[in-house]
């Protein structure tokens, strides 16, 4: 609440003929309806609105007002486009028209909103977009024209547009033609896949750029200066739903266009000395890894394929051996078992973040990794139905919680999850689980750690043969031959790693996490609260 001395305007104005009190402070927009009786409507629209200032898109003089009377008297009025928020938190653009006694008025209330926009410097006004038009339903040139641009010249911000014409298009010109300098942000229309080619390119242009090797598992890596936004229109778009609460489109594009910064965690993924890719999400061994390379043979099903390849792999109940060698993360907030989610301004991510980045300063995370403390790394050795890192929850419209529901976006961890050999009924209560309110991790076969890194050795190394095999899909061996076909009898010697939806070339792999190395254009999932305000119209 703000105090009256505090006020900038205040002013008796019109919106549709009745009578408000107006006023204007440095945060806050509000007016209040007049009412002459005293008597309570209960169905009355509501008299009293409230719009934060960092939530008005704009305002806009209009040239000629509402006419009253035969003799068409002119009133002056100007109009604010302001976020509305819905349920499921889903924002949608609003408007309100004030009609102002005389024009010096109007333009004044104009100018002093505009003034108070123009202080709000986390805005962008120029934003370079990648459009994937062949992702999810192909709908996201469409989406892009019907439902975002029109909103983005609404509130002045000029783009430039790419619509990508094959795969990496955005990571290859984010890497070496993209003039980053002239732009306040990058915006990718597509799904995860599309979000995945965004960061690598711009992850990987900010290394080189610092001169910083990329390679370097070891490497202390340099966060993101550009903010990324995600405009959601593909078949998977788990990012969106995590940092957002929707895969909403026109909501992705309010939260761009009010310049809402949320840090976020990347995992650099590395074997040996090469690296491989970057994840945000879920890097998943074992089953997510059988269920990812099954589907890919079956692309021409549509996102269905992935139910069915789920159906298949459950069946196949397929376990794999090897070891996992893990760095705990050490007097950090929070545990994986933890029943408060990431929310909006999470504590936890702050208190994380500004730990790790003073022990980063003093490099103490370096040299802990390098010296391979044996009191530090922690070994586990077995067979595994799955081996998951979860940095954040995960959570989708089908599993509402994810596969770590207390997993945090900008702590500078990730939850190892180690589900071991089990019977397939038990690993069917675990599956079950993601979907309800049970706490998925209170069986005796599925433990779970928060790390800073971790490592993976498959039990069967790959050879030469095999990684030639995975790239090409051709079977040269009987033994391969067996590994395709297990109702030989054969198991197969190594599952693949599936990250962020897409497969790795190697299963021995060096996973670190990097602590808020990129910032997206959202503000986390606000609390449920916020949404519920039943004087808004738009959540009746």
């Amino acid at each position: 609440m703000e105090w009256p001395g505090k006020l900038l305007l205040l002013s008796e104005l019109q919106v549709r003929n009745a009578a408000y009190d107006v006023s204007l402070s440095r945060f806050h927009l509000t007016w209040k309806r007049r009412i002459s009786s005293p008597v309570y409507h209960p169905f009355r629209p509501s008299l009293y609105h409230n719009v934060l200032v960092s939530e008005i898109i704009s305002v806009r003089e209009e040239e000629e007002g509402p006419s009253k009377g035969e003799g068409k008297v002119c009133r002056h009025a100007f109009t604010v486009l302001y976020v509305e928020r819905c349920r499921q938190h889903r924002w949608q653009l609003a408007e309100v028209t004030f009609m102002c006694p005389e024009g010096a008025l109007c333009q004044h209330w104009v100018s002093s909103i505009r003034e108070q926009l123009n202080t709000i410097t986390s805005r962008p006004k120029h934003l370079l977009v990648y459009i994937n038009p062949y992702g999810g339903k192909r709908q996201g040139k469409r989406i892009y024209e019907q439902k975002v641009a029109p909103l983005f010249d609404k509130a002045g911000i000029s783009t430039d547009v790419i619509v990508t014409q094959y795969a990496n298009h955005a990571r290859d010109h984010l890497r070496t033609e993209a003039e980053l300098r002239k732009f306040d942000g990058v915006v990718c229309v597509g799904g995860d896949g599309m979000f995945s080619e965004v960061i690598h390119g711009l992850i990987w242009r900010t290394q080189i750029d610092g001169g910083i090797d990329p390679n370097g598992p070891d490497q202390i890596l340099r966060p993101c200066l550009l903010r990324i936004g995600i405009i959601p229109a593909g078949s998977t778009d788990c990012v969106c739903f995590a940092t957002v609460g929707t895969k909403d489109p026109v909501t992705s594009a309010l939260h761009i266009i009010v310049g809402d910064s949320q840090p976020m965690d990347v995992s650099s993924v590395h074997h040996n000395d090469t690296f491989l890719r970057y994840s945000v999400s879920l890097l998943g061994y074992g089953f997510y890894g059988d269920v990812l390379t099954d589907s890919e043979r079956k692309r021409w099903m549509g996102p269905s394929r992935y139910d069915v390849s789920g159906v298949k792999m459950f069946l196949a109940h397929r376990s794999y051996e090897g070891t996992v060698s893990y760095l705990p993360a050490r007097d950090v907030k929070g545990t994986p078992r933890d029943v408060t989610r990431c929310l909006s301004g999470c504590v936890v991510c702050q208190y994380n973040g500004k730990l790790l980045s003073e022990q980063s300063a003093r490099c103490k995370m370096d040299e802990a990794s390098q010296s391979g403390v044996d009191g530090e790394w922690r070994t586990i050795h077995g067979k595994f139905l799955a081996v998951n890192a979860a940095s954040m929850s995960c959570a989708c419209p089908r599993s509402p919680k994810g596969l770590s529901p207390a997993a945090h976006l900008a702590d500078g961890t990730t939850d190892l999850i180690l589900v071991r050999k089990c019977s397939r009924f038990s690993f069917l209560r675990h599956l079950l689980r993601h979907t309800s309110k049970d706490d998925q991790f209170d069986l005796t076969f599925v433990e779970v750690h928060r790390v800073r890194r971790f490592r993976f050795m498959p039990r069967h190394r790959q050879s030469d043969s095999d990684l030639q095999l995975q790239e090409t899909g051709k079977r040269q061996t009987l033994s391969q031959i067996c590994r395709e076909a297990p109702a030989c009898g054969c198991a197969p010697a190594y599952s693949s790693w599936n990250c962020d939806g897409e497969i790795l070339s190697h299963t021995a792999i060096d996973v670190r996490v990097h602590c808020q190395l990129i910032k997206l254009f959202a503000r986390g999932i606000e609390e449920l609260a916020v949404f519920e305000d039943h004087n808004n119209p738009c959540t009746l």
